[in-house]
């Protein structure tokens, strides 16, 4: 019989097996058979530093496991190692060398398809902290905003919300309309709950929709149909639909204000 590492992993099978015999599992989970073995060898991947086995290590880490299984525990200081890895300071591009933001972006997935009470008080200050770096990735950043929207949604007092609405409005700035996208489904979700914290955001929202609205400022990929990106400018209005009588109270001009107005009301 082959000897275990420490953490349960057969060593002796190559990066192919491991990878082929992980599928497997996956693809008995898929069919609709419970998987309670086999956990070892996806927490082996996981760990892995070669992309391709890692990526294999997420997705069925997504699938196979809850964040209520004991085993999740382990695996809990290489997900942080893999969400806090230092941006690539580097242009030049080396063969074998993994993308920050793309393991990044495994690790944020994987944590809002898990979930799990434990793991989110574990986890949520690192999603933060990712969100809200400068240094990250326009993909990272949408990817960490609808991470901790799904984070919330499980525990509705994880945010401090007159603590986080000016971490919010420095990201209201961003002029990539994909991260604005994002951001505001964490808005509205987080609005609905606590509305009075982030009131303080409506010039904001009123600023971006003017743009869109009456500036036609948007980037083609974002036209549909000779609309600035629709999708944006709903979310905007479901925001401020919250707040039906704070729109006039707040410094935003006369002409944005009345428009504002007459679309609430719609």
């Amino acid at each position: 019989d082959a000897k275990l590492a420490a953490d349960g992993s057969n060593p002796s099978l190559s990066s192919y097996q491991r990878k082929k015999y992980v599928w497997k599992l996956v693809y008995i989970h898929v069919l609709g058979y419970e998987v309670d073995f086999g956990h070892a060898e996806v927490l082996a991947l996981v760990r892995s530093k070669k992309y391709n086995e890692k990526s294999v290590g997420y997705v069925a880490l997504s699938l196979l496991l809850r964040g209520s299984d004991p085993v999740m525990v382990t695996i809990v200081s290489a997900m942080k190692k893999d969400l806090t890895m230092a941006p690539a300071t580097s242009g030049k591009k080396k063969k074998g060398v993994i993308k920050n933001d793309a393991v990044q972006c495994l690790a944020l997935c994987s944590l809002a398809n898990i979930s799990g009470l434990e793991l989110i008080q574990a986890m949520h200050v690192e999603v933060q902290h990712v969100l809200v770096s400068k240094t990250s990735t326009e993909q990272v950043k949408k990817k960490s905003a609808l991470c901790l929207l799904r984070l919330t949604r499980t525990s509705p007092n994880l945010l401090s919300g007159r603590e986080f609405a000016p971490h919010i409005g420095q990201l209201l700035q961003d002029k990539h309309l994909g991260v604005l996208t994002s951001l505001m489904s964490l808005l509205n979700g987080l609005a609905s709950q606590h509305a009075v914290d982030y009131e303080s955001l409506i010039p904001h929202v009123v600023h971006i929709l003017s743009l869109l609205v009456m500036k036609k400022q948007c980037a083609r990929e974002y036209l549909y149909y000779r609309t600035p990106s629709p999708w944006l400018q709903i979310k905007l209005l479901k925001f401020l639909q919250l707040y039906p009588n704070a729109v006039e109270g707040h410094d935003i001009g006369m002409e944005a204000s009345g428009y504002v107005s007459q679309l609430i009301n719609v």
